[in-house]
């Protein structure tokens, strides 16, 4: 094994093959317009004091990207190095006499290339064997790590870092640059923003609070001997893994304060026997990964910003950004709760809860039992947003969709419909298209063969709406309708869906997106104002003014919105028809009933029950949930009424009983049914007649066909359509909306 060369031949080494030669380099530089000439030396001085890269003409670096809730607690934050800058005053003063005193004693007085400085530290470091006092000078020492934590690829840090005379001289060169350009408190407090002090930690502020929980503003004096030791040697002098190194360390920059007469030899002697007193803090949490709160509402956030907002990565990464965002943390901690009421972290089964602002398309909250992560390996973690990526149906949520078409084009609300039990299409058939069987339904239990689309859609009868389809006649309508009200998840199918004539959209059989769903009937709760779905509200730059995209305009953080996407007055009925699906006993979504509250909500259950959902809303938050197996295909082993509606339930019960009711407008179309027709006039009495006048013989009923004329055919019998017109609902049914404790209205 070979041995280290003695510490002091590599000085040696060190001072004949890199600082003599600079020195001479220098010094010629600096003789040069008494060797060649003024002309010459004004030319090379114009080259030396040319305009200064982009990197080195910032005052101070960026810090990390700062991610807020709604209510400004953190979510998270975007870097690529943990950096905190802070102001000048916002710097101890004996952090900063420290670092001067062992780095750069002479930094007041040189230009920033220091010969004597250099010279004199080389021969120190010589004589002691090790590496006792800094050759470059503060501002080259900026200038070296701003080039280093700025660059790239491979070549530029390693030509920022080469051991050369040349990347000495043209580090020289753009110190002497920045000397003529900043004064020398802005190159000191951008070196102490700058400059790495181990843990991962770069800049004063993120190594005060690293390694001491403090603000560099607050940094004693033995503190600050610890942390400017560390910039030389930040692995080797590192107080958490070495503490004595780091003591000795410490030490040496005390003894080299009391020798410049910064501090008293009493205070050396007080605090040099004594081990570092560190207080460590863990960096702060770093990306979506590390989020303290809404991981999943990150994940979404950041795809928005990228691919939305088409602000880069990098900038993100290196930008010292604020965001703020639409999280609301105490509906993002409910949703967390409620979800892990119902399903275990990790369980196979995933329930998703997504709530959505009506009215401005602000995303609320993003819950579901599961952590965000990249293991493979761990059942509880995910890296797919469940949230918002569309892979099982919604079932019967979709017949809203049918509902606010039919309402739209004139059908009544009372409009009534006789069906069988399974039920035949005339319309549409089973595999879709315009030949072959027909679509036969059927529902999951008892109904009444007749009902009114009111009682159809609080009830969430199959028959009825497949039906109902086939009064439309096609499902364009609702498909187109579907799109309006907001649920982007169809769209990559709206047409497929359209073109086949599938009889089942009205049973949610295509591929739903919790968070579309969820912006669907926010349009609803909002009477019929459609929003595209948010996270964000501003984005600000580094200097907290809003930040500007490739096109110098500020990005769009505002909401966008349609108005009377739906026709407000279709929205309006819909509401108060839907809060019967929640309040009436004759709903399949009771389970969700908050007392003292107004809900209108919708269940859901996908064929096979390989998904169930609800969606509730109020008109201040529209939430659905979605519970499945993102993985395979699997029974959940219930409803949607049973298991959907209690997460819903649980998750809203914090947020809603803080607060007074907030009813629904009146519904825009009358909902009261159309009074029965008076009865018939009893007919008048016949008089008595007399033997005199002949009695009428009774008429017969007509004969029977011959036995051998043929009925028409099953085929040919037309069946009778659904009515287009309103008609009361027949007296067998109970009507909802005359149950006390339906709060219809």
């Amino acid at each position: 094994m070979s041995r280290r060369a003695h510490p002091r031949l590599r000085a040696f080494g060190t001072l004949f093959l890199v600082a003599i030669p600079l020195a001479g380099a220098l010094t010629a530089g600096v003789l040069m317009p008494w060797v060649v000439g003024p002309g010459v030396a004004a030319s090379s001085t114009a080259n030396l004091l040319s305009p200064l890269p982009g990197v080195l003409s910032d005052e101070t670096p960026a810090g990390n990207t700062a991610v807020l809730a709604a209510d400004g607690s953190p979510i998270t934050w975007f870097y690529r190095l943990n950096r905190a800058p802070v102001a000048a005053g916002q710097i101890s003063p004996v952090m900063k006499q420290a670092l001067i005193d062992i780095e750069d004693s002479r930094f007041y007085t040189h230009h920033g290339v220091d010969l004597e400085g250099t010279t004199r530290a080389l021969v120190r470091n010589l004589v002691a064997g090790e590496v006792m006092q800094g050759g470059s000078t503060i501002t080259q020492q900026l200038v070296k790590q701003t080039l280093l934590q700025t660059a790239t690829t491979p070549e530029e840090r390693q030509a920022a870092t080469a051991s050369s005379v040349g990347r000495k001289l043209h580090e020289a060169r753009l110190a002497l640059a920045l000397e003529e350009k900043y004064t020398k408190d802005e190159i000191l407090t951008r070196y102490l923003n700058l400059v790495y002090y181990g843990q991962g930690a770069y800049g004063v502020q993120a190594a005060a609070q690293r390694y001491f929980s403090v603000n560099a503003a607050d940094l004693t004096l033995p503190q600050a001997a610890m942390l400017a030791g560390l910039v030389r040697t930040p692995s080797d002098d590192d107080p958490l893994s070495n503490p004595e190194p780091a003591r000795e360390r410490r030490n040496q920059v005390l003894q080299r304060m009391q020798d410049l007469g910064h501090v008293s030899a009493e205070e050396v002697a007080a605090i040099a026997p004594t081990p570092v007193a560190v207080a460590p803090s863990p960096p702060p949490p770093h990306g979506c990964v590390g989020a303290v709160q809404g991981a999943f509402f990150c994940d979404y956030l950041q795809r928005y910003l990228t691919q939305t907002l088409k602000i880069p990565q990098d900038r993100l990464d290196t930008g010292g950004l604020t965001i703020r965002t639409t999280l609301r943390p105490d509906l993002q901690a409910s949703g967390d709760q409620a979800v892990l009421n119902h399903l275990a972290m990790g369980d196979p089964l995933a329930g998703m809860f997504t709530a959505i602002e009506p009215g401005t398309g602000k995303v609320l909250a993003m819950s579901v039992n599961r952590r965000y992560g990249f293991d493979a390996g761990d059942p509880t973690q995910e890296s797919v947003e469940l949230n918002v990526v569309a892979s099982q149906g919604a079932g019967s949520t979709y017949k809203v969709f049918v509902a606010a078409s039919a309402l739209e084009q004139g059908i009544s609300p009372w409009n009534t419909i006789t069906t069988s039990d399974p039920y035949v299409s005339h319309v549409y058939k089973k595999l879709g298209g315009t030949v072959g069987a027909p679509y036969v339904v059927q529902n999951v239990g008892q109904y009444p063969p007749t009902l009114t689309m009111v009682e159809a859609l609080v009830r969430s009868s199959n028959t009825y709406f497949v039906a109902l389809e086939d009064q439309l006649g096609s499902v364009e309508g609702p498909v187109r309708m579907a799109q309006r009200m907001g649920l982007f998840s169809i769209d990559p199918v709206a047409d497929e869906v359209i073109a086949d004539r599938r009889g089942s959209f009205t049973l949610g059989a295509e591929a739903t997106s919790p968070l579309a769903l969820a912006n669907a009937y926010s349009t609803l709760a909002a009477n019929g104002t459609k929003c595209d779905p948010t996270p964000v509200t501003a984005v600000l730059d580094r200097d907290g003014a809003p930040l500007t995209g490739a096109d110098g305009l500020p990005v769009d953080t505002g909401v966008h919105c349609t108005p009377e996407a739906v026709p407000p007055a279709v929205a309006t009925t819909l509401n108060q028809i839907l809060v019967g699906d929640v309040a009436s006993p004759i709903g399949t979504g009771t389970r969700a009933a908050i007392p003292g509250h107004t809900i209108a909500g919708k269940t859901g259950t996908s064929q096979e029950r390989f998904s169930v959902a609800f969606v509730g809303y109020t008109p201040q938050i529209a939430a659905s949930v979605m519970v499945l197996n993102p993985k395979r295909n699997q029974d959940v082993g219930a409803y949607g009424g049973g298991g959907a509606a209690p997460i819903w339930h649980d998750a809203m019960l914090p947020i809603l009983s803080g607060q007074p009711d907030v009813p629904f407008p009146p519904a825009g179309i009358v909902l009261t049914p159309p009074p029965p027709p008076p009865p018939r006039p009893r007919p008048a009495p016949v008089p008595q007649q007399t033997q005199d006048v002949p009695q009428e013989p009774p008429q017969q009923a007509p004969a029977p066909p011959p036995a051998d004329v043929p009925s028409p055919p099953p085929s040919d019998v037309p069946r009778p359509r659904p009515s287009r017109t309103p008609s009361p609902p027949p007296s067998d049914i109970p009507n909802p909306f005359a149950d006390p404790n339906f709060p219809f209205g």
